[in-house]
């Protein structure tokens, strides 16, 4: 597999989301004004929280009530107890917790600060979780938008983690549909004729980090198209990207 050429084209249009919305009617709308015509084979990235919003997962903190366990963690760290608390619920498991960071297995297998809760471009008072099940997001968007526009695309839901050894962010894929999230070439020869035998690309991630570029942190683009990279439909599934803890050498 390989691209001579990719473009990745920002969807500029996007009206801020609100719970309830409709997704895929709305970035319908906005390829249209962007003056953007959809071709199979192209592949959408739509950054996390725009698909939480829509799916109701803003959650107002001076709803939440935080534990005893909360509260005593947020003091010694100086942290909001209210947004400790959402952390403690939606983890699965609490991997380590130390220097004002919490770094939890979430109820999806995501291994992510946080439990992947932000705060940030929300509005004041509130927090935003993932959504439950990204990988039905993606696959619910990919197709609604087929029926509406006529054509096969590819969906990656993406959000911004950190990495084990490396100092940065980057956008990885949490949800995937439309085409498969790795490619493996494990099997097959390099360049000098040998066989390759652990070489298994996170193509949907590579995808998602390249599609940042153009989103940014501010720009206030969530969502982007990538067109050229070569690829065949698949199922797909961001599940095939999460590493079994028997195999997970940082836990």
């Amino acid at each position: 597999m390989g691209s001579s050429e990719i473009r990745i084209v920002p969807i500029t249009c996007l009206p801020e989301i609100q719970a309830g919305d409709q997704l895929a009617a709305l970035i319908e709308r906005a390829l249209v004004d962007c003056g953007l015509r959809i071709r199979d084979s192209d592949i959408l990235v739509l950054a996390q929280k725009v698909v939480s919003k829509a799916e109701g997962r803003l959650v107002p903190l001076a709803a939440i009530e935080p534990s005893r366990r909360a509260r005593e963690w947020a003091s010694e760290h100086g942290r909001d107890a209210r947004v400790i608390e959402l952390v403690f619920r939606e983890a699965k498991q609490l991997i380590r917790a130390e220097q004002g960071v919490i770094i939890t297995e979430t109820r999806h297998g995501f291994i992510c600060a946080n439990a992947g809760i932000d705060t940030s471009n929300v509005p004041p008072g509130c927090a935003l979780l993932l959504p439950e099940d990204p990988d039905a997001s993606a696959e619910r968007l990919r197709a609604e938008l087929g029926l509406r526009l006529g054509h096969d695309l590819g969906v990656i839901i993406s959000d911004t983690f950190g990495r084990p050894w490396r100092e940065g962010l980057v956008n990885v894929a949490l949800g995937v549909a439309g085409l498969s999230p790795v490619t493996d070439y494990r099997g097959t020869p390099d360049a000098f004729g040998k066989c390759l035998k652990m070489t298994v690309i996170a193509t949907a991630d590579e995808l998602a980090a390249a599609a940042e570029l153009v989103m940014g942190k501010a720009n206030r683009v969530p969502a982007v198209l990538i067109r050229g990279f070569e690829h065949e439909p698949a199922q797909g599934s961001g599940k095939e990207l999460l590493r079994r803890a028997d195999r997970d050498l940082f836990r």
